[in-house]
C-alpha cells in the first residue's frame, strides 16, 4: 500500500498492510533528529522514517514580532509571549494577556488586534504543497477556539467569566470560531484539493479530570466547534480532534460534533483504558497517537518501547481505525532508539 491508501484504509476501519503512522515533535526534537539522520529538511527525515502523514502551513504575511530583551515577544494579537526553558526542552507560555481588562462585551468591539484569517499567502499555499498530496495523507492545522480565548483573557480569569459574565466567553468565542470558519474558506478555496484532514483542538482535560464542568463544555465549548466541524464537513473532508488528558467522559460527545479522529489517547491520564476505548467508540471513531511521552518513550528501555507498540496497536489497531503516532510531541529526553523504535515498520 501506499501511504495514502494505509491512512484511508485505517479511516475506512479496512485492516491496512501496516498500521499508519505520524511524526510530531517538539522543534528541539525535530533538529536532533536531523543531525542524527544528516538530513538537511524535514521531508527527508519523513521518508526516511515512513511518515504517511504530514502537516502543512500557509505562510503568514505579518511582520516577525520584535524580540524583547529579556527574550519575550507580543504577538500579532497582543498576546505576550515568552519561552521557558528546562534540562530537557524549551515551551511557550503566556506571560500576559491583552484583553484581561475586559469588563464588557463593549470593551472587546473597541479591541483592535483580532487576528486576520486574511494574512496569509493563500495563492501560493497550493504551490507551497506541490506533490506532497500525492505522497503522504495532508492535514491542515486550524481550529483552536477555547485556548485562543484563555490566551486573551487569562485561563483564571476566563474560568471566573465563565460564572459572573458569561457573554464575553461568548463574545470572544463566537469571535475566534468566525476567524477559523474563514480560515479553512480560504485554505479550501486555493489548496482544499490538496487536503485530506483537518486539525482541530482544544484542550478540555487535564491529567485527572475535566478542565471545566460536561455543563459547561456543552454551554461554551461544544456549540462553536459544531459550527466549524459542520462547515468543514461541508468540504468533505476528515476532522481531526486534540485534547490532552483524562477526556473519557467526553468521547461520546466529541464523536457527535462530528469528529472523525481522536487525538493524543493519552493513555498516563486517569480512565483512558485502551480496551474501553476501543469497544465503546471504535466503530465510530479512528484514534490517534497513545504511544506515552510522560514515561514510556523518555525513561523505558527500547524493549519497553515495543512492548507498549504491540499492546497499543494490537487494541487500537485491530480491523483498522488507528494512526500510531506519540501520545504528544516528543521531547527532547526521548532517546534516540526509543524513536527509532517507534518507527520500525516490523513492529506495525
Amino acid at each position: 500500500m501506499t501511504s495514502r491508501e494505509r491512512v484511508f484504509a485505517a479511516l475506512a476501519h479496512q485492516q491496512p498492510d501496516r498500521c499508519p503512522v505520524d511524526f510530531w515533535a517538539e522543534p528541539d526534537t525535530l533538529q536532533k533528529l536531523l543531525r542524527y539522520f544528516g538530513a538537511a529538511r524535514e521531508q527527508e527525515l519523513y521518508d526516511l522514517l515512513q511518515v504517511d502523514l504530514q502537516f502543512v502551513f500557509p505562510d503568514s504575511t505579518l511582520p516577525k514580532p520584535k524580540i524583547l530583551a529579556d527574550g519575550s515577544w507580543y504577538d500579532h494579537m497582543g498576546v505576550h509571549r515568552r519561552v521557558v526553558k528546562n534540562d530537557y526542552c524549551s515551551y511557550e507560555e503566556y506571560a500576559s494577556s491583552p484583553l484581561g481588562f475586559a469588563a464588557s462585551a463593549e470593551d472587546l468591539e473597541r479591541y483592535d488586534k483580532w487576528p486576520d484569517p486574511g494574512a496569509f499567502d493563500w495563492r501560493g499555499f497550493s504551490e507551497k504543497i506541490g506533490d506532497l498530496h500525492e505522497k503522504r495523507v495532508i492535514k491542515l492545522h486550524a481550529g483552536g477556539i477555547f485556548e485562543y480565548v484563555w490566551a486573551l483573557r487569562g485561563f483564571e480569569q476566563l474560568l471566573m467569566d465563565m460564572i459572573l459574565t458569561p457573554e464575553i466567553v461568548h463574545y470572544i468565542m463566537d469571535r475566534f470560531c468566525c476567524y477559523w470558519c474563514d480560515y479553512i474558506k480560504y485554505a479550501m478555496e486555493y489548496a482544499g484539493d490538496k487536503i485530506d484532514i483537518v486539525y482541530t483542538y482544544d484542550d478540555i482535560a487535564a491529567q485527572d479530570s475535566l478542565i471545566v464542568s460536561s455543563e459547561m463544555l456543552e454551554e461554551f465549548i461544544y456549540p462553536y466547534h459544531r459550527k466549524l466541524n459542520a462547515l468543514i464537513k461541508g468540504y468533505g473532508k476528515k476532522i481531526l480532534y486534540h485534547s490532552c488528558g483524562s477526556v473519557i467522559t467526553q468521547i461520546g460527545s466529541l464523536s457527535r460534533l462530528p469528529i472523525d479522529i481522536l487525538n493524543p489517547i493519552q493513555t498516563s491520564a486517569k480512565g483512558m483504558d485502551l480496551q474501553l476505548i476501543k469497544e465503546k467508540w471504535g466503530d465510530t471513531l479512528c484514534f490517534h497517537g497513545a504511544i506515552d511521552t510522560q514515561k514510556i518513550l523518555p525513561a523505558g528501555s527500547v524493549e519497553e518501547v515495543k512492548e507498549e507498540i504491540r499492546r497499543v496497536n494490537s487494541v487500537l489497531g485491530k480491523n483498522g481505525g488507528y494512526i500510531m503516532a506519540s501520545a504528544h510531541y516528543l521531547q527532547n529526553d526521548t532517546p534516540i532508539e526509543n524513536i527509532m523504535a517507534l518507527y520500525d515498520v516490523s513492529l506495525r
